[in-house]
This record gives C-alpha cells, structure tokens and sequence, in this order.
C-alpha cells in the first residue's frame, strides 16, 4: 500500500490533484489505513496513471467520470469507451495538425530572418509593404 505521497511520487500528480481525484469520486474504492489516511494499492496507481492520460486527452472532470462509470460497467461499455476516445483522437490530432503548422510557420520567419541578416535575401515587410 502507498500513501498519498508516494502515490504523487509515482503518477506525477501534485497532492492536491490526487486528494481532488479523490474527492470527485475519480479514485474509485479509495482505502484507508488505522489513522484513516487514504492509501493506494498498485491497482489504484494504474488506473490513476490512466487519469493522468485522459487528462492529457483534453477530458474534463465530467468526462472522466463517464469514462470511469463505463469502465465500471464492464466489456459490454467498450465500444462506448472506443467512440469517446476515438473522439478524443481526433481533437488531438486537429491540435496536433494546428502545432505543426505553427511550427513550420516559425520555421519559415527564423530562415528568412537568417537568410536577411547574411545578405542572401533582400528584406522585406508583408506588414509594411517595405524593404531595401
């Protein structure tokens, strides 16, 4: 059995996430040791580790705790559990797409800034309309 702080130690959560996961009903079956301090058995940390990526997936409290009841429910919820992380894919991905053009965009200004301060590219400003 793990105690609060060991639980942080190894999925990464901050005490008051966990302590809030806890309390919203996400850590189901929570134990308690003799001085009523809540423990986690290996278990528990797997399926917090699972809260950590859907909370990575962009699922809010509310969502999480759909999941949570789905997975309660048993096999016959999986495909109800794929189409919401199938959902969830896609969102990331749309997110991901946006990052890489943003990034390819930066790209792009850091050559041009490049290739301007070595003389190879005349400046100029789409902004301004003006260069050399």
């Amino acid at each position: 059995m793990y105690t609060m702080k060991e639980t942080c130690q190894k999925t990464g959560l901050a005490y008051e996430t966990l302590k809030f996961y806890c309390n919203q009903g996400l850590v189901p079956n929570v134990k308690r040791d003799s001085q009523n301090h809540r423990v986690f058995d290996d278990r528990d940390v797997a399926w917090i580790n699972s809260l950590n990526c859907l909370k990575r997936c962009d699922m809010g409290i509310a969502e999480m705790k759909e999941y949570l009841a789905l997975c309660q429910d048993g096999e016959e919820t999986i495909p109800k559990r794929k189409r919401i992380l199938e959902a969830k894919r896609r969102t990331l991905e749309e997110e991901q797409k946006r990052i890489a053009d943003a990034i390819a965009y930066i790209d792009r200004k850091q050559s041009f800034y490049e290739d301007v301060l070595s003389g190879r590219t005349p400046y100029f400003s789409n902004l301004t309309g003006t260069g050399d």
